[in-house]
Formats: C-alpha cells, sequence, structure tokens
C-alpha cells in the first residue's frame, strides 16, 4: 500500500503511521523526523530549514522533494510507503506526481482546532532517539524520561501554544486544499479522530478495509 496521511499537526498521524507501519509490514517516511535529524546533525539541509521550523512555518517544497525522494529510492521502499508530512501543499503532491512517486490513498484524520490545541500542550519528545509520548495518551513509564533511552523528555518549540496556533493557520491555507486534491483523483478517505489511540486505529484499519 502507498498511502499518505493527512490532517492537521497534533491530529496523530505519526501515531498512526507507525501502527500502520508495523501491520503493512511497509515503512514509514516522516519528514519531521528527517528534518529534525538534520537540524539536530547542523547539515546544510538542517540549517536551512531550522528557521522554519521553529516559526511553524513549511520549509521550502525543493528541499522537502529532495529529501523524499531520495529516500523513496531506497530498497526497502519497493513493496510500499507511508507517507507523514509530505506532501504538505498542491505543488509538493503534483511534484511528487511528476517524479513517479505513487499515492494510492490519502487518509485524512479529521479533527477540530480546539481539540488539537489542547492535546499539543501534552506533547513531549526525545531530543536524544526522537521517540514521541503524550502526559495524557501515551505517557512515559517514568515521568519525564524517555523509555527507549532514558534521557529527558522536552516540549518542541514547534508544540508551544502561540506556534501550534500558527501551525494551524498555515495547515488551513497551504495543506488542507490537499483533500480536494485527492479527492478529485479518488483517492481521498476520511475518518474522525477518536478519544483513544486504539479506537482511531479501528476506524482507520476499517476504512482502509484491513
Amino acid at each position: 500500500m502507498k498511502l499518505v496521511l493527512l490532517g492537521a499537526p497534533g491530529a496523530g498521524k505519526g501515531t498512526q503511521a507507525q501502527i500502520l507501519s508495523e501491520k503493512l509490514g511497509a515503512p514509514m517516511i516522516s519528514t519531521g523526523n528527517i528534518l529534525r535529524a538534520a537540524v539536530k546533525n547542523e547539515t546544510p539541509v538542517g540549517l536551512r530549514a531550522k528557521a522554519y521550523m521553529d516559526a511553524g512555518e513549511l520549509v521550502p517544497d525543493e528541499v522537502i522533494i529532495g529529501i523524499m525522494r531520495e529516500r523513496m529510492a531506497e530498497p526497502d521502499c519497493k513493496n510500499g510507503y507511508i507517507l507523514d508530512g509530505m506532501p504538505r501543499t498542491i505543488a509538493q503532491a503534483e511534484a511528487l506526481e511528476a517524479g513517479g512517486v505513487e499515492v494510492e490513498t490519502a487518509l485524512s484524520i479529521e479533527i477540530s482546532d480546539e481539540e488539537i490545541i489542547s492535546r499539543m500542550s501534552g506533547r513531549r519528545i526525545c531530543p536524544e532517539c526522537g521517540a514521541t509520548y503524550h502526559t495524557v495518551y501515551e505517557p512515559p513509564e517514568k515521568d519525564g524520561i524517555c523509555g527507549k533511552c532514558g534521557h529527558a523528555l522536552t516540549i518542541r518549540r514547534d508544540d508551544e501554544p502561540e506556534t501550534v496556533k500558527n501551525r494551524l493557520r498555515v495547515y488551513h491555507a497551504e495543506t488542507e486544499p490537499l483533500k480536494d486534491f485527492y479527492a478529485a483523483r479518488g483517492k481521498l478517505r476520511m475518518v474522525d479522530n477518536r478519544n483513544g489511540i486504539a479506537e482511531t486505529t479501528k476506524v482507520i484499519c476499517e476504512a482502509l478495509g484491513l
């Protein structure tokens, strides 16, 4: 399955992508993780992207598309993949098509802005290994400590309330139109985000026929 997950920041795309990756045996390709690694390692792409990410703005299309094409050319993507965070604009979606990157299904996770702001205030990330947690929905076994590597968890700057509000404005202006883009191609499926991760996974699997 060649799947792209759509939805506002904080809708649960990353969590659901990980679950689907295990169910389908297909790699999850997350632009966020790739970009954050580049920022941490201070690569040329990372240095260029950092200012945009810190402000909650979209990284330029040409940077994202270059990174994703390299990733999807790797052997583990031959039998399918799950895109998390890409495409984010119509231009990116068109560039993927032009580059021969196929998307069979675009799944949009629907959730209100108010719920997004509430949820993202509880999100935590491990700066060492990249593992993500939530103080309510997916807390670590030990408060404030990563269960995978033991490093102290932090709040990403782009999860802070004012940045979240700006990210939502950008989403509605730049990314939400992708629903119409994929609907016109007969590839869009929509599900409502539920209160729990398992409940959301269930409706997603039903929508995908899994």
